[in-house]
């Protein structure tokens, strides 16, 4: 789809940034008005910039910026206020509390001398994050599969319950076990997060969603359908075995796994 820019477009997401920006982070007011001020030729590439810095800032506007700067590009007669009110709803609806952040340091510095060591996943190959949720931990789920994920959107499907999906695919880097509809199925059926011991395709749009996703890499090809795959058994990978029922941690630093709960429930 083409996108036409236009005066009116650009003049009315620049007035919906700076209303929400004043009224949510008002530091971000001088970034609007500078924006603004050099904006007198109306150029693409300005209000790029002023979405990208906004987004980098408060990653609450993220999903909405993305919105507004489609749809006042499609229908310019919106009005600033209509939109402005549309953000304030979803802001509104969307109350739920995140899940608070446990970090994987603190947790070794409190458990790994403990009865119950707890594993550390090996630092190379490197897990890198992918979902917009980098912190996240729940219950083990494990599958095994290897280039063939139907079993991965089958379980995906169904309720999460707060945990995290852990996929052996054999360090394959030859396919994705894992796009963005997967990761949605993820998100929308509270699935915690989804461990790829392979790769993922879709990053960019991963990266908007509010789920935690980690893989050793990206790849464009899907992979194929031929096999199901197990589900429910020990997989072992990267120094660690991972079994079903059994808690993991993740956040930046790393992963860590553990026979039993290590935070304490709120």
């Amino acid at each position: 789809m083409r996108f036409i820019y236009n005066r009116t477009a650009t003049s009315t997401l620049l007035k919906i940034s700076q209303t929400i920006s004043y009224h949510h982070h008002p530091s971000l007011s001088r970034l609007v008005a500078i924006q603004k001020a050099h904006h007198h030729s109306c150029s693409t590439t300005n209000t790029t910039i002023l979405r990208h810095r906004l987004c980098e800032k408060n990653h609450h506007l993220t999903s909405f910026l993305n919105h507004a700067y489609i749809t006042v590009t499609l229908e310019p007669t919106l009005s600033s206020f209509t939109m402005l009110q549309t953000y304030r709803n979803n802001s509104t609806s969307s109350s739920s509390s995140p899940p608070p952040i446990i970090a994987t340091a603190d947790l070794c510095d409190d458990f790994i001398t403990s009865p119950d060591r707890l594993s550390v996943v090996n630092p190379s190959p490197r897990f890198y994050n992918y979902g917009r949720i980098t912190s996240f931990f729940g219950k083990i789920y494990t599958i095994r599969c290897f280039e063939s994920n139907p079993l991965v959107r089958k379980t995906l499907s169904q309720p999460g319950n707060g945990q995290v999906l852990v996929v052996d695919g054999g360090a394959s880097q030859r396919v994705a076990i894992l796009g963005d509809e997967l990761a949605k199925l993820a998100h929308d059926n509270n699935w915690a997060g989804v461990i790829i011991n392979g790769c993922i395709r879709d990053s960019k749009a991963i990266g908007m969603m509010d789920v935690g996703v980690k893989a050793l890499g990206t790849h464009p090809l899907k992979s194929i359908k031929n096999h199901e795959g197990e589900g429910g058994v020990i997989v072992s990978f990267s120094g660690v075995e991972f079994v079903h029922g059994h808690w993991l941690y993740s956040d930046e630093d790393g992963i860590i796994v553990s026979k039993v709960q290590l935070h304490t429930s709120s």
